[in-house]
């Protein structure tokens, strides 16, 4: 098994196996890093002394006979948005650069599982763009292309995760912010329903009033379906905190029959472009299924207005970023046009839910092109040698953040230039479980993960 891109899957099952060990799991991460990391910029904080202290407690505890759950001596990273005790936390803002002192829920939840944490990875200033660059720590390069973008905001994460360095990264993604770097970088990733996962310890940092209480959510980054599967079992739920996590259930992962899946396909949205090529990658991954016996049908999509709802979305975003100023106090937002615009929402929301009852998924774009070169932000992105607005990159991700609908992306070809196409996956709310199985045959069709070209 080579270390650097096994699973975490297949990691857990061989350290309890005890045909390797954590120690040389958690060593042959940091080598990695060590080598591969000057050129990304990926992992920006290191705990290795401790790690390599975990993984030998962890070695040792098998050996009495003692298992500390599925992620037992299995390294892992983290975005670095997540509070993690003794272990810096910054968010990529000079002002929320510490220590804290107390693991957020999902860092703690991974602990608790065995996971063993290797350090923290890079993130755009206070998650806030497409692309992953701050004054603390500089920019991310993308693995397939050092010229290009991993995407942001968990852009670390994903490139950490595509060259090998860590099994797997939990992301947060508030406007495609999961999605997009994982289509970038040729990862899978889930964006799960709102409010699956707590977002306690996510901006630790930040004085209360909590401003961001929908659309963001948190979801693993991982090689495989499998992985994020997993992770999001240990993440997701009620956790004593964040009062808006209900005690829905968490199912497991159905074995489905290709030849019974309905799939709606939209290789693009209307007024939202996409370019030639992943049009072309979604219209063969649907046109594979339909030989696998699935029903694929180009269905009409909901009576929404995709321009307006990316407005509407952007704007609420602005509402509840904007809804105190950075001294605690109220500002000029309104109750009242804040739950005008939750009920503009509820209509997008419940128009989604009835078109994805009729199926089991719809297949459309992730985002509009391939990793694009790094650029300043708000500058313009080509689609097909046409010029569109920089915010453009989120459109097909954020009607889904928008709606709340759980939605991941699945590696699923490559562009004129080698570039990794992600292709996305959306499924009726609470219903990751099946979206998982979805993606399961999906994948196998795709072909899964590819390597990027980095050296090592």
């Amino acid at each position: 098994m080579e270390l650097g891109f096994a699973s975490a899957t297949e990691l857990a099952a061989a350290i309890k196996a005890r045909s390797v060990s954590s120690l040389e799991v958690v060593e042959a991460a940091l080598s990695r890093i060590a080598r591969l990391d000057p050129a990304i910029n990926a992992v920006v904080t290191l705990d290795a002394e401790r790690a390599v202290g975990r993984a030998r407690a962890a070695d040792a505890a098998l050996s009495r006979g003692d298992d500390w759950g599925p992620l037992h001596g299995v390294p892992f990273t983290l975005k670095d948005a997540h509070a993690t005790a003794g272990v810096r936390t910054t968010v990529g803002f000079p002002p929320l650069d510490g220590v804290p002192d107390r693991d957020g829920t999902v860092a703690a939840r991974l602990k608790g599982a065995g996971g063993i944490l290797l350090g923290k990875t890079n993130v755009p200033a206070m998650l806030a763009d497409f692309q992953t660059d701050n004054p603390i720590f500089g920019r991310t390069n993308n693995p397939w292309d050092g010229e290009r973008t991993p995407g942001g905001s968990s852009g670390g994460a994903a490139a950490a995760v595509a060259s090998g360095m860590a099994p797997f990264d939990v992301g947060t993604d508030l406007a495609g912010s999961i999605r997009i770097p994982a289509h970038f970088c040729g990862v899978f990733g889930l964006k799960p329903t709102e409010h699956r996962v707590s977002l306690h310890g996510v901006i630790p940092g930040l004085p209360p009033p909590r401003t961001v209480r929908v659309m963001s959510c948190v979801g693993p980054l991982a090689r495989s379906v499998d992985d994020l599967a997993l992770v999001h079992r240990i993440v997701a739920g009620p956790d004593g905190h964040d009062t808006d996590v209900p005690p829905v259930p968490i199912d497991p992962v159905p074995e489905l029959s290709p030849a019974k899946l309905r799939i709606a396909v939209a290789p693009s949205f209307p007024k939202v472009p996409a370019n030639a090529a992943v049009r072309a990658a979604v219209a063969e991954l649907a046109a594979r299924l339909e030989r696998l016996g699935a029903t694929v049908e180009e269905a009409a999509l909901p009576a929404v207005d995709f321009a307006d709802d990316r407005d509407e979305a952007n704007d609420l975003i602005g509402m509840a970023v904007g809804a105190v100023g950075p001294d605690g106090r109220p500002s000029s937002t309104t109750l009242g046009s804040y739950l005008d615009a939750l009920e503009r929402r509820d209509r997008s929301r419940l128009a989604w839910e009835r078109f994805l009852a009729g199926w089991d998924a719809l297949l459309c774009p992730a985002a509009p092109t391939a990793a694009f070169p790094h650029r300043k932000p708000g500058a313009p992105l080509l689609v097909d040698a046409h010029e569109v607005p920089y915010g453009s990159v989120a459109a097909h991700a954020l009607p889904f953040s928008y709606s709340g609908h759980p939605a991941l992306v699945v590696p699923g070809g490559r562009d004129p230039d080698g570039l990794p196409i992600g292709i996305q996956l959306v499924g009726r709310l609470w219903t990751e479980s099946r979206l998982l199985g979805v993606a399961r045959i999906v994948a196998a069709e795709a072909g899964g993960f590819r390597r990027p070209p980095v050296p090592g």
